[in-house]
C-alpha cells in the first residue's frame, strides 16, 4: 500500500510540475467595471536638465590557450579549456580594439593635470622643480670627487700636516651635495604622493560609477572574479605608470642628456660618442624585447581572471558543488587555468632572464671602452687620474638608473596593459540614460498606470521574448501577471524598471514614455520583492535601511514591525546586529522574504512588483508572507503587480493578465475567466485544485498507514 500511495505521489508531482510550466491560461478581453482611481500628473513633473556622454562600446574577449597538462586527473582538462573558451568568446562578443598608450597616456595626464585645481598643478610643479634640483646634485658628485683626487695625487711631506681648507671644504661639499639630493628626492615623492593618490582614487571612483550605469544585459554577461580583477590590476597600474614617469623616466632622460654633454665639452666627442650609442641600442634592444614579451604578460593576465573567476563561482556556489559532488570537476577546471598561468609566468620569467643579460653586454662593453679610452689619455699625459674617475663615475652612475630604466620600461609596458583593461571598462556604451531633458517625478506616494504599446523585445536578437504586447496594468490596482516559463512575465519588471529598453514600441507611466523620465526618478517610485531576495554580507539593519539610506531609525523600525521581522529579531542573540552571511545564506527563505518586504516598505514606492515572491517558500510560510503583502501593499494607495506560477496567491487581483510565446493571451478577473468556456485559465485552476487535493488525500492515507 505505501509503495503504491509512494507511486501516486511521484505521478502528482511530476503532473505539477509539468502543468506549472506549459499549460497557458486564455482570457477574452475584460470590460472593467471598476472605474480607473487614477489621475494624470503630468502638469506636476519637474524638468531637470542632464547632459550624458555617450560613449563608445568596448567590449573585451579572452582566448584562452593552454599546453596540456599531463596528469593523471578525471577530466580531460583540454575538453574543459575548449568549453570554457567557447562560454568566454560567447559571452564577451567580438574583441574589443586595443586602446593605445598614447591614448591612455593622455586620459591619465587629465588627472595630473587637471582643469581649475591650481593645487594639484601647484604639486606637480614643486615636485618637477625637487626633481631638477636633485639630479643636478647627483651630477655634481663626481666632479667633486674628482677634485678631491687630483688635490690627493701628491706627495705629503709631513703626513701630520691637516688637510688644507680647501680640500676640506670640497670633501664638506660632496657630503652635502649627496645627502641633498637623497633628500630632494624624498621630498619630491612626499610631494607628488597626493598627486598620484587622487588620481586613483578619482579613476577608480569613475570607473565604479561607470560600470553601475552600465545595463543588466552587460552585467550578466561578465564574469565577476575577472571583472573585479582587472580593476584591481589597473589601479595598482596607475600607480606605477605615474611613479615611473614622474621619477624615472623624466629624471633618467635629463641625467643622461647631461652627462653627454659633460663628456663632449670636457673630453671630447669619442667619450660622449659611445655613451650616447650605448643608450641608444639599450634603448632599442630593451624596447624590441619587451614588446615581445607582452604578449606573454597578456596571457598570463588572461589566465589570471580565468583562475579568478572559476575560484569565485565555485565559492559562491559552494552549495550546488556539494550537492552535485563535483568539487573535482572543480578543481580541474581550476588547476587548467592554473596551468595557463604557471606556463606564461615560466615564458616571462625565461625572456626577463635573456633581456637582463642583453642589457648588461651592452652596457658593460661600452663601460670597457671608456675606461680603455681614459686610462689611454692618461698615459697619454691628456687626462688626469681625477678626470679617469670622474668619467668612470659619470658613466658608471648611469648604470643604476639605466638598469633601473630596463625594468621601469618592462613594468611600465605591463602597468599600461593592466591599465587598458580597466580603461577598456570606462569606454562600454551606456545604453541606458537619460534624455536631455528629463521628467522627474512627483516624491509622494502615488499610484501610477502602467501601459505597453506594441512592445517587441529580446535578450537575443534571434529569439523575442515579448512580441508586439499591448496591455494595462491599471492605477491603484492588484494586477496578477500569469503565464509558463520563457513567455515575458519578469521580463516585464525588467523593462518597467529601465533595467532594458524594448526593442519596438513604449511603456508609459501615466501616459508619458518612460525613457523620458529621470531614471533615479522612475527607479525611486518602483518597490520590487524578487523571487531571491539579494542580500549584502552585513546586518539585518543594514539590510533593510539599504531599502533608504537616509531613513531614520524610527522608520526602520516601522518597517521590520510591518513585516514581522521583530520577532525573528528578538530570536536572535545579536538581534539586529545579526550578520546574514553572503547573499543571506545565515537565513532562511521566508525570513529573507521578510527582510525584502521591509526593505521596500522603507522605499515606500507607488508600483510595487512581487516576482515569484512566495514560490520557493512552503504553504504555511507562504500564506503568512501573503498575509503581510496585502495588509502593506494592497490597495488604491499603490499599484501592485503580481507575477505568479500558483494561481491561489492571485485569485483575489482586480485583474489578470495571461502572457503565451510573448503576447498577451487573455485578461479579465478570476470570476470572468474560471466562468469562461474553453478557458485555459479556468481549466489550469481545476486541474491544480485537483491537484491539491489528491495530495492531500495521500497525506491522510499515509498518516492512516503509519498509525496502523
Amino acid at each position: 500500500m505505501l509503495r503504491g500511495l509512494s507511486s501516486s505521489r511521484i505521478l502528482v508531482n511530476q503532473c505539477s510540475s509539468s502543468l506549472r510550466s506549459p499549460v497557458v491560461v486564455r482570457i477574452a478581453s475584460l470590460s472593467s467595471t471598476r472605474t480607473l482611481n487614477w489621475r494624470v500628473y503630468n502638469s506636476r513633473l519637474v524638468e531637470q536638465s542632464k547632459d550624458v556622454d555617450k560613449k563608445p562600446i568596448s567590449l573585451t574577449s579572452a582566448s584562452l590557450k593552454a599546453d596540456p597538462a599531463k596528469t593523471n586527473l578525471k577530466v580531460n582538462n583540454n575538453t574543459i579549456k575548449e568549453q570554457t573558451a567557447a562560454k568566454v568568446s560567447k559571452q564577451s562578443g567580438p574583441k574589443a580594439p586595443t586602446i593605445s598608450e598614447l591614448k591612455i597616456m593622455k586620459d591619465l595626464l587629465k588627472y595630473i593635470w587637471p582643469k581649475g585645481d591650481n593645487k594639484v598643478k601647484i604639486r606637480v610643479i614643486l615636485a618637477l622643480m625637487l626633481l631638477i634640483g636633485a639630479k643636478v646634485l647627483n651630477i655634481q658628485v663626481p666632479f667633486y670627487f674628482k677634485q678631491i683626487i687630483d688635490s690627493m695625487n701628491v706627495e705629503w711631506s709631513d703626513p701630520t700636516v691637516a688637510l688644507p681648507a680647501a680640500i676640506g671644504l670640497t670633501i664638506i661639499t660632496y657630503g652635502v651635495s649627496r645627502f641633498g639630493a637623497v633628500l630632494f628626492g624624498e621630498l619630491r615623492n612626499a610631494v607628488f604622493a597626493k598627486v598620484a593618490q587622487s588620481a586613483i582614487m578619482n579613476i577608480s571612483l569613475q570607473t565604479f560609477k561607470h560600470l553601475m550605469k552600465l545595463d543588466l544585459g552587460w552585467h550578466l554577461s561578465r564574469q565577476t572574479g575577472g571583472l573585479t580583477r582587472a580593476m584591481d590590476r589597473g589601479t595598482k597600474g596607475i600607480s606605477y605608470v605615474l611613479g615611473a614617469m614622474i621619477f624615472h623616466i623624466i629624471p633618467i632622460t635629463f641625467e643622461i642628456s647631461m652627462v653627454c654633454g659633460i663628456l663632449t665639452y670636457q673630453f671630447g666627442a669619442s667619450f660622449a660618442g659611445i655613451t650616447f650609442t650605448t643608450m641608444l641600442l639599450y634603448a632599442i634592444f630593451t624596447i624590441r624585447t619587451t614588446a615581445w614579451r607582452t604578449e606573454f604578460r597578456r596571457a598570463a593576465n588572461r589566465a589570471d581572471n580565468k583562475g579568478a573567476s572559476i575560484a569565485l563561482d565555485s565559492l559562491i556556489n559552494f552549495e550546488a558543488v556539494k550537492y552535485f559532488n563535483n568539487e573535482q570537476y572543480l578543481a580541474n577546471k581550476y588547476y587548467s587555468s592554473l596551468v595557463d598561468y604557471r606556463n606564461s609566468q615560466v615564458k616571462v620569467a625565461q625572456s626577463l632572464a635573456f633581456l637582463n643579460s642583453g642589457q648588461n653586454l651592452i652596457f658593460t662593453s661600452a663601460l670597457t671602452a671608456i675606461m680603455y679610452l681614459g686610462c689611454t689619455g692618461v698615459i697619454g699625459g691628456n687626462l688626469t687620474v681625477g678626470d679617469l674617475v670622474l668619467i668612470n663615475q659619470l658613466v658608471f652612475q648611469l648604470s643604476v638608473p639605466l638598469n633601473f630604466l630596463g625594468s621601469v620600461y618592462r613594468e611600465l609596458k605591463q602597468s599600461l596593459i593592466d591599465m587598458e583593461s580597466l580603461f577598456k571598462l570606462r569606454k562600454n556604451e551606456i545604453k541606458i540614460q537619460n534624455v536631455h531633458r528629463p521628467l522627474m517625478l512627483p516624491n509622494e506616494l502615488t499610484p501610477f498606470e502602467i501601459k505597453f504599446e506594441n512592445v517587441t523585445f529580446g535578450y537575443d536578437k534571434e529569439r523575442k521574448i515579448l512580441k508586439n504586447a499591448s496591455f494595462t496594468i491599471p492605477a491603484g490596482w492588484k494586477t496578477a501577471v500569469v503565464g509558463p516559463s520563457g513567455s515575458g512575465k519578469s521580463t516585464i519588471l525588467k523593462l518597467v524598471f529601465r533595467f532594458y529598453d524594448p526593442e519596438e514600441g513604449r511603456i508609459l507611466l501615466n501616459g508619458t514614455d518612460i525613457k523620458e523620465i529621470d531614471l533615479a526618478s522612475l527607479r525611486k517610485v518602483i518597490g520590487v520583492v524578487p523571487q531571491d531576495t539579494p542580500l549584502f554580507n552585513d546586518t539585518i539593519w543594514e539590510n533593510v535601511k539599504f531599502g533608504r539610506i537616509e531613513a531614520t531609525d524610527n522608520e526602520i523600525l516601522q518597517a521590520i514591525e510591518k513585516a514581522q521581522l521583530a520577532p525573528l529579531i528578538k530570536k536572535l542573540p545579536k538581534g539586529r546586529e545579526t550578520i546574514v552571511g553572503e547573499r543571506g545564506l545565515m537565513i532562511s527563505g521566508g525570513e529573507k522574504q521578510r527582510l525584502a518586504i521591509a526593505r521596500v516598505l522603507l522605499k515606500n514606492s507607488g508600483i510595487m512588483f512581487f516576482d515569484e515572491a512566495t514560490s520557493a517558500l512552503d504553504t504555511h510560510t507562504e500564506q503568512s508572507l501573503l498575509r503581510t503583502i496585502k495588509e502593506n501593499f494592497d490597495g488604491s494607495s499603490r499599484t501592485s503587480v503580481y507575477i505568479a506560477h500558483r494561481l491561489r496567491t492571485i485569485a483575489d487581483a482586480d485583474k489578470i493578465i495571461v502572457l503565451k510565446d510573448g503576447q498577451v493571451e487573455e485578461e479579465g478577473t478570476h470570476r470572468q475567466l474560471i466562468a469562461k468556456k474553453e478557458s485555459l485559465y479556468s481549466e489550469l485552476w481545476n486541474i491544480q485544485e485537483n491537484l491539491d487535493l489528491l495530495e492531500k488525500e495521500l497525506d491522510e492515507e499515509e498518516q492512516k498507514e503509519k498509525t496502523t
